[in-house]
């Protein structure tokens, strides 16, 4: 997994999870992360998940995209680059394991012979998983979890999104300038696991998650 480290002025803003092949940048509202800057254009660049390799590319933007201080067209990122769009800085994070974390399983007694791979322990599927509204208009509704990443709040007041991955669902801050809580309590991180059951408020609403165990 990937992710984007958003800050100004050495204070971290937002942090944005890559799980999309195709992630934009910009003012305008409808780009995946939105800069309201006049130093950004509308549609200012995007990022390309091609396999495991991530590209930016600007859009022929007026101030233009910089990486680690130079101007840039296109180019991929590697871990640790700082993109620099305005004033804003954001910087490339590649989670600990990385793209390809994996559990190797060696069969019992022996080691693996030269030239032969360990075998890669296929991951634990994960469960389907709802939102059931509990207050509002829309209380009662319940809304399945279908994509990768959700977006649940309301845009310009609070907003996060709820990240499926490999073992499990997780919540994440995207916009606002308090956290949302989980089960009464305010977001300790940026992002933080869920589990069946935990409730979530953001922007006046209470909804809560709920995931089916895999078989």
């Amino acid at each position: 997994m990937a992710k984007l480290v958003l800050s100004l002025d050495g204070v971290v803003i937002k942090e944005v999870q890559l799980t999309k092949d195709k992630t934009t940048l910009g003012r305008r509202p409808y780009n995946d992360i939105v800069i309201d800057n006049l130093a950004v254009s509308g549609e200012h660049a995007f990022l390309q998940m091609v396999g495991t390799d991530f590209y930016i590319e600007d859009l022929n933007s007026t101030n233009g995209t910089y990486i680690n201080g130079k101007a840039v067209k296109k180019q991929q990122l590697r871990a640790e680059d700082v993109i620099e769009v305005g004033k804003y800085k954001i910087r490339f994070v590649l989670d600990e394991f990385g793209a390809h974390d994996k559990t190797m399983i060696l069969r019992p007694g022996r080691l693996p012979a030269p030239g032969e791979r360990p075998v890669a322990a296929a991951p634990a599927p994960v469960g389907p998983a709802s939102v059931r509204v509990l207050n509002g208009a829309a209380a009662g509704r319940e809304v399945p979890l279908t994509k990768v990443v959700t977006t649940v709040g309301k845009p310009g007041v609070q907003v996060a999104s709820i990240t499926k991955r490999p073992n499990g669902y997780v919540l994440t801050h995207v916009e606002g300038g308090t956290r949302p809580s989980v089960n009464g309590a305010p977001m300790s991180a940026d992002a933080v696991p869920l589990k069946s059951g935990d409730v979530i408020e953001l922007a006046g609403t209470q909804m809560q998650f709920l995931q089916t165990a895999s078989a």
